[in-house]
């Protein structure tokens, strides 16, 4: 990867745990990140089950597969950036909150859907 580190990618509660990211879909993040031409900033990449469920996670959250990441965005502009990016290396499953942009991969959940938060 050209942008990020695994670490970046870390279950707060379990160190290395980036690697458990899936190869495809971070090499689609970082070709977004180049795209978007702004600092990707990584909120939460793959989670463990303990922290999934302290942070409100869903049960069959695409994080804990490693299909996942939130990236913060911190204006409207960025959020533009990031998702126009995303949708142009074909991410379709994203979901938009004010301070950050959720993306998977997951093949097992309905394709090309947004959503708010």
């Amino acid at each position: 990867m050209r942008y990020f580190k695994l670490k970046e990618f870390d279950s707060p509660d379990l160190s290395g745990s980036g690697q458990l990211m899936d190869p495809d879909f971070l090499n689609l993040l970082d070709k977004a990140r180049e795209v978007a031409n702004i600092p990707f900033k990584i909120n939460s990449g793959v989670r463990t089950e303990e922290h999934n469920k302290s942070c409100g996670g869903k049960v069959n959250s695409s994080h804990l597969k490693g299909l996942a990441a939130d990236i913060s965005v911190k204006d409207s502009r960025s959020r533009f950036l990031v998702i126009n990016a995303l949708i142009s290396v074909g991410l379709h499953r994203i979901g938009i909150a004010k301070s950050f942009i959720h993306v998977d991969a997951d093949n097992s959940k309905s394709r090309n859907v947004y959503w708010t938060y």
